[in-house]
């Protein structure tokens, strides 16, 4: 909780504009509170059921209430400049492989950072190698994922991305 917090603290001091779930609980709801305490925007992006099970932060710069989660991504996706992962469950590595796979099909060529707090994503990314060395990934599978375990210096390599260029991932046969 307390990296989330420090996280939202920093992002409002850079004058970055927080987009997420919407949620007011959990790591997302601590660093939400934290960059409006520091004087930040967050914007929150919610479908309806969610929001009347009460669970929306209704302190927030805005909060967009749509129809489906697959609309709740779109959204987010399009308002957001990069994509951070904090530690989290089966919504969040969702949520990170989408991005990353959209970042790999040239949907979008925004970063995605992995935040590795306290070592969490070492498991995962160990995988992620595994993955590229018995060929399942193309290129290297990092080329896309910024992998921080400090938040000033993931915030400084997010900035500094240079996005690179998308690969043919399928090459059909001329007939």
């Amino acid at each position: 909780m307390a990296c989330a917090s420090a996280l939202g603290t920093r992002l409002a001091q850079r004058g970055v504009t927080v987009v997420y779930g919407g949620g007011r609980v959990g790591l997302m709801g601590a660093l939400a509170d934290a960059a409006l305490a520091a004087g930040g925007d967050v914007i929150g992006v919610m479908p309806h059921g969610l929001v009347q099970r009460e669970v929306a932060h209704h302190g927030l710069t805005a909060l967009h209430v749509v129809d489906s989660m697959h609309e709740r991504k779109a959204m987010i996706a399009d308002l957001a400049d990069a994509f951070i992962t904090l530690p989290g469950g089966l919504g969040t590595l969702e949520e990170l492989f989408e991005t990353w796979t959209w970042a790999q099909l040239g949907v979008h060529r925004k970063p995605v950072g992995l935040f590795n707090v306290s070592d969490f994503w070492t498991p995962l990314i160990a995988l992620l190698d595994h993955v590229g060395q018995e060929g399942f990934l193309r290129g290297n599978p990092r080329e896309w994922l910024v992998i921080d375990d400090d938040a000033e210096s993931m915030l400084n390599r997010l900035q500094a991305f240079d996005a690179p260029n998308v690969r043919q991932w399928l090459r059909l046969r001329e007939t």
